[in-house]
């Protein structure tokens, strides 16, 4: 890890300031919360012995911060007070960026501590209780995927192309590498013309849509929200098929795969997702 800030809208809090510039925030010894969230199991009891796992859930992950605060001067001091009240007031981002660079990011919000103990010094010490509803880490950076559409990207009938199709259908193979090390949420953008829109996830599960578009019109498939919208904002929920499959991208290497029907050269899917991670060192 190479950096540690507190992010808001307006503000962002250098939380290794300190050792870099000789004075502003530092977070020191003691940090807690980044490592792995803690779960929630389900078990089934039976008559027999012992239980059977029936899932988990990831918990919100609370982090406790303790700070170094100082000053060029007092004047100095009471600004990075006031700098740090603001910040945390409301919702605010705890970014780490990792040694390529890579910032992963998580909303957090402050759900204790700040106390201080007033000295004649400019600088004092704090600990922060933080809770994230999110337990991981979003990576800053988008990994993309496109199938078809223009000559650079990977063509439709990429892998395929022993199967007897029809020269309106297209059927392509989209590689999805995920450097994170739990599950991603993808988003679909689907660029018409084409109708019958088909992805299958690595392990079979699949995602329709039995709607039309025109060469216009693009599709918008955000696998997080639960949303089907086309480029205009309107509703196309109702066109998927029964018991729609929202599957996630997992983590490492692996390989879906896109059908669409009545394309052409323009037609394209571009997947896109961002990694996120339990942990970031």
């Amino acid at each position: 890890m190479t950096a540690l800030l507190l992010q808001t809208e307006r503000d962002a809090l250098d939380l290794n300031g300190v050792a870099g510039q000789g004075s502003g925030f530092q977070a020191t010894a003691g940090l807690t919360g980044l490592g792995l969230p803690s779960v929630s199991a389900q078990w089934l009891e039976g008559a027999g012995d012992g239980s059977r796992f029936r899932g988990q859930r990831v918990l919100s992950r609370d982090l406790d911060m303790p700070l170094d605060i100082v000053g060029r001067d007092r004047k100095h001091l009471r600004q990075l007070i006031s700098r740090l009240a603001r910040a945390v007031a409301g919702e605010c981002s705890l970014v780490l960026v990792d040694d390529e660079g890579v910032r992963w990011t998580t909303p957090v919000y402050r759900t204790g501590g700040g106390d201080i103990e007033l000295s004649n010094g400019n600088d004092l010490q704090t600990v922060i209780s933080f809770r994230a509803p999110d337990p991981y880490f979003t990576a800053g950076t988008v990994s993309t995927q496109t199938v078809g559409g223009d000559p650079g990207s990977q063509p439709f009938l990429s892998s395929l192309v022993s199967l007897p199709l029809a020269a309106s259908q297209a059927i392509g193979e989209v590689q999805l590498d995920n450097i994170g090390d739990a599950d991603a949420y993808p988003k679909w953008e689907v660029y018409g013309p084409g109708r019958e829109l088909t992805v299958v996830s690595p392990t079979g599960e699949t995602l329709q849509w039995h709607g039309t578009l025109s060469a216009t019109e693009k599709l918008i498939v955000d696998v997080r929200a639960g949303a089907v919208k086309d480029g205009t904002g309107a509703n196309r929920y109702a066109d998927l098929a029964s018991a729609p499959r929202f599957w996630t991208v997992p983590p490492g290497t692996s390989t879906a795969s896109v059908s669409l029907l009545d394309t052409t050269a323009a037609s394209k899917v571009v997947c896109s997702w961002r990694p996120r991670r339990w942990m970031v060192i």
